[in-house]
């Protein structure tokens, strides 16, 4: 997706600049730092992606959204939050709340990327979709696919994530996760445990077992489990 920033504020176009950077399905087209500026760029090109800074001189970013006939997809940047419920109003895709993180960053991205490849013409289809998703790991950020997520064990306050061959832990909320992950593969077995329901190796009782390890299924998602979660997969099989 062509992206365009509108911030007056240099160090936070910058940062937005850098995370762009970062994430392959995403590409720099243009910083601007009025909405007048931006509206001159919207008019010369196309942009798929807007990242829309509110309080700026003249012209907020949400009387440019406003204003403009056809907006293109659009995160809201901003630090305050007053504003998120007009920002919807006016059919935002996300509403990053300064300072936001990366990882925050790369979910509002991902759910502008599905949206795009939702419009009628795109050309894609779901299977194309984004697979991966990024971690923080100390001062860097690992990226990881999907499909190599075993399972996810809730601890406190953190997250660890199950890999075949290794495993991370992660500063997130289980709830957070869940709605990154794709609900139709992921499941919540447990109020700890997220599991990837195609790495499923056995089920016996009220466990299941993947990669050789046992994970209890909680009584009450025990029967949605088996009758829609498994059953399915195992038809689509």
């Amino acid at each position: 997706m062509k992206c365009l920033i509108v911030d007056d504020e240099d160090v936070a176009v910058d940062g937005v600049a850098d995370y762009i950077n970062s994430i392959d399905y995403l590409h720099p087209a243009g910083r601007c730092s009025s909405a007048m500026e931006a509206m001159k760029a919207l008019r010369e090109q196309d942009i798929d992606l807007m990242f829309l800074d509110i309080n700026m001189p003249r012209l907020s970013g949400l009387e440019l959204l406003e204003s403009l006939e056809k907006s293109p997809l659009t995160i809201l940047t901003t630090a305050y939050s007053e504003y998120a419920l007009e920002g919807y109003r006016l059919h935002v895709v996300d509403y990053l709340l300064k300072p936001y993180s990366f990882q925050r960053f790369v979910q509002a991205t991902q759910k502008a990327l599905d949206l795009y490849r939702s419009r009628p013409g795109s050309g894609k289809s779901d299977a194309d979709k984004t697979e991966n998703m990024y971690i923080r790991q100390g001062d860097s950020f690992q990226k990881i696919s999907w499909d190599e997520i075993l399972f996810v064990e809730a601890m406190q306050n953190y997250l660890k994530l199950y890999l075949k061959e290794k495993t991370f832990v992660i500063h997130q909320t289980m709830a957070s996760l869940e709605e990154m992950l794709p609900k139709d593969r992921f499941y919540r077995v447990h109020n700890s445990f997220l599991i990837n329901v195609s790495r499923i190796e056995s089920i016996s009782g009220g466990r299941l077992f993947i990669n050789s390890h046992e994970i209890p299924v909680s009584k009450h998602r025990k029967e949605e489990f088996l009758n829609t979660v498994v059953y399915k997969n195992l038809i689509s099989k």
